[in-house]
Parts: C-alpha cells; structure tokens; sequence
C-alpha cells in the first residue's frame, strides 16, 4: 500500500473523523486506510472517504504576509492537510486512530472493504452492478439488490436539463443491467423508454461515430461492451394528417402507435385526459362515472369503431354512419365526444335534459364544464384515439424487442400525460395480475410534471402506485427531473439509489439534496457532463462516478452508418 500522510496531532481526531497531513496528492473522493491498535482490542482499521483538502502557510500572521513569504523575507512551511470522514470500522470498535499513524491509499481489497463490495452477494453470486469509475479509475459499484427490487427500488436523478446529463446516465445503467451479466434475468427483462424531448433515444440501436478510443477502454473496464442497444423497438405518435410516425430525423424501423375507441373504453382511459381531478370534486366524480358507463358500453366489443344503440336519428352529425344493425357507428374521438354530449346534456336544440343514468345527477354546471374540457381535448388527442382503424397501442410486455421507445416530444402537455398515465395503468395492471414474469424498468423525465408535490391527478397515483408498490411486482421506476423539491416526496423517497448531476445553486440548498454532505452540495453546482453523484443505501457516503460517452448514436450526426467504411477512411487518413 501506498503511504500518503499521518494522521494529524494538531487537530482532534475521532472515531468518525479526523485529518492528514498529507505527503504526496490526496484529493477529493480519495479512499484511505488507517490502522490503529489498542492493548486491549488489538488491530483495528479505519476506512474513510477524503471530502475537504486544503493548503496554508504557517507562520503568517497577516495576508499581506504572503508576499513575503515568496519572496523568501519571512520562514513558513506549506502545509497541507484533508480532512476525512469515516466510512467504515474493522471490527467496530469505535476508538479514535493515534495521531501520527500512517494513512495509506485503499487500493484492491481495502477499496472493496472501504465500499461495502465485499458484502454486495447473495446465493447465486456477485450483485455488484456497475455504475461508473471513480476518481481513480476503478469500477464503482452499485448493490444491484438496492435497485431490482430485492432489498429496495427506484432510482431518481436530479439536474439541469442539457448539462446533468440525466437521460446519458439513465441509458448507460440500461445497459449495465441488461449486459454485465449482474442481473441474472435480464433477458426477461423490459423498458419501456419515454422520449420526451427532441429525438435522440430513437438512435440507440446505431453505433456512435464519435466514441473514442478512451471511452471504450472505459468500457471494458466496465466489463460491458461498447456497442449500441441491440434489441430495441421505436413507437411514435402518427401525424394528425394521415398515418405516418411523426418525427423528422428517423422513419424507418418506427412504428405509430393509437389507441382505438374500444381500446380507450375498455381499458377506463378518460381519467388520463383530465390532469386536475382534485380540483374540483364533483368534476372527478363525474369522470369516475363516465369511464365505467363506457367501460360496459364497451364490452364485447372489439373495434376499433364503438357501436352505440341509443342516438336518436334526428339528434345524430351528419357524418355518423350505421353498422347492419343499425347501431351507430363512432368511428373517431370527436364522435365520442359528441355522443358523450348528447347523453350528458341532451340534445344540441336545448330542449330536455341528459340520461341522469349518465349524469349521475350532477349540476348542470358540471355536466358543461365536463364537456367543454372534452371538446377542448379534440385537438390534442384525436389522432391518437380512434375509430377507423384497429388500436396499436405500445406494449413493451410483448413482442421480441427487449428496449421500447416510446416517443412524446411533439405532443401537447395533455396528450404527454395521456400516453404515459394510460400505458403505466395498463402495464401495471398487467404485472398485478401476473401477465408477465419479468422485470419491468420505466424510464421517464420530467417526474416534477407527471407527479408534481402539489397537486393530485390520475398518473400520479399511477406513479405512486409504482414507487409504493412496484419493487415487489417488479415494476422499478428510473424516474428523472430538474428540480426533485417539486416532485411528490413518496415519489422520490421511494427510490433507493439517487444520482445527482449538475445542479441549479438554489436547488442544491433543498432538503431534498440534505443526505449529501455540504462538500458534495457545492459541487453538484460545477459537475461537468458525465460526472454525477452516487447515492445509494449501503455506502454512508455519496460517490463522485465518472460514465463514458455513449456507445450509441445520440442523434443523426453520430450515427455510424457503415462500419466497414469508417474502418476504411480511419486506415487511409488516420
């Protein structure tokens, strides 16, 4: 082991911390190691984490005594001193280390002591999962039992958006579960990945034309391959005009993906279009009400137009059409909008009331309100809900692709919270009642919108669900956002790991952020991209990991389209 100071006299040193006078280099995040002995006890060694480093002159009284000091007119020493915080006790004997024991670098078995690795087993073998590099360019390890649901779940990664990093840092652990070979089922498991904003995830099955010779030594010391997603299925929503994916960087391999009809009353979907329920009590009432009368208008039907018995010719739009029955035939959203209105408040002369069998007895005043939101939803989800062809919902439980990408970024905010409360309604649904075996992970950005701390609304008691209850079905939220302070508490508190990236100065004062030490809180202001802070249960202190640059395309201009012809220009001009 590598000596690197002793343990200073001049400043009080307890079993739970104390300083060094530092020889050669200690720097931040360093691990150290010292070894104590007491008659009575015997050896004990002291495994510590350096959080604060610092340099003074001695023997200077005043500021100015600086320039002297350079200038040679005064004696001073340099000294220079870290301070370091305890991680752990071998055995737990909890005296403090003498002054001027030797304090030596933790390497190989002592770093393994120093982070818990050794304990991080069970029956079938190792759990350590690889989460990054530290400082000193070994692997950092997370307790994969902490993250899939064993002994805890979830995690939450906080920053700003464009410099935290938070989606890169999400995709790099993606592949660390699904290729280090830790997760013993990983290929039962599924994501389901929302994109949320530009189109970046809808490369990652495309090699990064930019990865480096560095970050795929990276890589490998990572144990995973430096190579792009391989299994991975692309969903986004059709153009409002005709049926084709909307997006602009990438057609090929994506498919639309719709809801019909049916599909959206069979599965009690309407709650996801009204995002305030706790405003207004009555209006949630209603709401409730209306997703169950068309749940049983629904049933036994298959689509994707909804058949309905009771509109009267006269009070019927010109376009509705009639099946061999002569049901009437809704064959897109604002039919059933229309419908609902009818039964709601009757028909559009003004003359007579609703079906209070849909009613529920409800003021006029809330029936209006009701529809004046539906009406407005129209224009927001048609294109997603509707009648004219058969539903093809995303549905990351089937199908061979193991990564489903889900897009939402040309959405408007209440089509976003559509497709993400109605898709983790039903994929929760599903694993509640055993549909499938396997591991779930969720991937989803902006939590402080789809679970804001304030208000209440459907997917948030989704989410809540999921963060309460879904670690022990196998349903493990990898949630995201800005601002934790904004997001639900139990959201956030539910989840067992948390990595932090570059944070805003006043976010990083929260008490959300109080479980990382001050000296961490200041840093998190000037953490570059691929660096974050590691949180997890197991290790009393956070961790200062480094991830390599994607091996995957992160947009069009890093895609590597041929790799037998970028080998080739490499060979001829380097």
């Amino acid at each position: 082991m590598k000596r690197i100071g002793v343990v200073l006299g001049s400043r009080e040193a307890t079993p739970l911390e104390f300083w060094v006078g530092v020889e050669g280099l200690l720097r931040l995040d360093d691990l150290v190691l010292v070894e104590g002995f007491h008659p009575q006890v015997g050896r004990v060694r002291y495994f510590g984490m350096v959080d604060h480093v610092a340099k003074v002159h001695e023997g200077e009284s005043y500021d100015t005594d600086t320039f002297l000091a350079v200038e040679g007119k005064i004696p001073v020493s340099l000294a220079y001193v870290a301070h370091v915080s305890v991680t752990r006790i071998l055995p737990e004997e909890f005296f403090p280390p003498d002054p001027g024991s030797p304090v030596y670098l933790a390497e190989g078995e002592a770093l393994e002591l120093a982070l818990y690795y050794e304990a991080m087993r069970n029956q079938r073998g190792s759990t350590k999962l690889p989460a990054g590099l530290l400082k000193n360019g070994e692997v950092a390890y997370l307790n994969l039992e902490f993250l899939n649901g064993v002994k805890g779940g979830h995690v939450n990664i906080s920053g700003i958006s464009g410099v935290a990093a938070k989606t890169s840092y999400a995709t790099f652990l993606l592949k660390s579960l699904l290729e280090s070979g830790v997760l013993e089922d990983a290929h039962q498991a599924r994501v389901l990945l929302f994109n949320v904003k530009g189109e970046d995830l809808f490369f990652l099955d495309k090699p990064n034309a930019r990865l480096t010779e560095e970050a795929r030594r990276a890589y490998q010391r990572l144990g995973l391959p430096a190579t792009p997603f391989g299994s991975v299925a692309f969903l986004a929503p059709p153009k409002k005009e005709g049926y084709v994916p909307d997006l602009d960087s990438r057609l090929e391999g994506v498919r639309a993906y719709h809801w019909d009809l049916v599909q959206f009353c069979q599965r009690g979907l309407l709650p996801f279009l009204f995002a305030d329920r706790g405003l207004m009590t009555n209006l949630g009432f209603l709401v409730q009400h209306l997703t169950e009368k068309l749940r049983h208008l629904a049933e036994g039907q298959r689509g994707p137009h909804l058949l309905v018995g009771d509109w009267p010719r006269e009070d019927l739009p010109e376009e509705v059409s009639f099946d061999a029955l002569g049901k009437v035939r809704l064959r897109s959203f604002s039919d059933l909008v229309r419908y609902l209105e009818y039964k709601l408040l009757g028909p559009e002369t003004g003359e007579g009331e609703g079906d209070k069998a849909w009613t529920a007895r409800q003021a006029k005043g809330t029936l209006e309100a009701f529809v004046r939101r539906l009406r407005a939803s129209v224009e927001n989800v048609a294109h997603l809900v509707r009648g004219d062809r058969p539903g093809n919902p995303p549905d990351p439980l089937s199908g061979e692709a193991q990564v489903h990408v889900v897009d939402l970024a040309k959405l408007s905010p209440q089509a976003q919270m559509f497709v993400v409360g109605s898709l983790l309604k039903d994929l929760f649904e599903r694993k509640e009642r055993g549909r499938y075996r396997g591991r779930v992970f969720v991937v989803l950005d902006e939590l402080n919108k789809y679970a804001p701390r304030e208000e209440e609304s459907p997917i948030k008691d989704v989410l809540l669900d999921i963060a309460e209850r879904g670690r022990s079905l196998g349903v493990i939220l990898i949630g995201a956002q800005q601002t934790a302070s904004e997001v639900e508490r139990r959201v956030v508190g539910n989840a067992a790991i948390r990595v932090v990236g570059r944070l805003d100065a006043a976010e990083a004062e929260r008490p959300e952020y109080r479980y990382l030490p001050a000296s961490f809180r200041q840093r998190a202001l000037i953490l570059p991209q691929g660096a974050v802070i590691l949180h997890q249960p197991e290790i009393p202190v956070p961790l200062l990991v480094h991830f390599p640059f994607p091996a995957w395309a992160t947009k069009r201009e890093e895609v590597l389209e041929d790799n037998s012809a970028e080998a080739l220009r490499r060979e001829l001009f380097g």
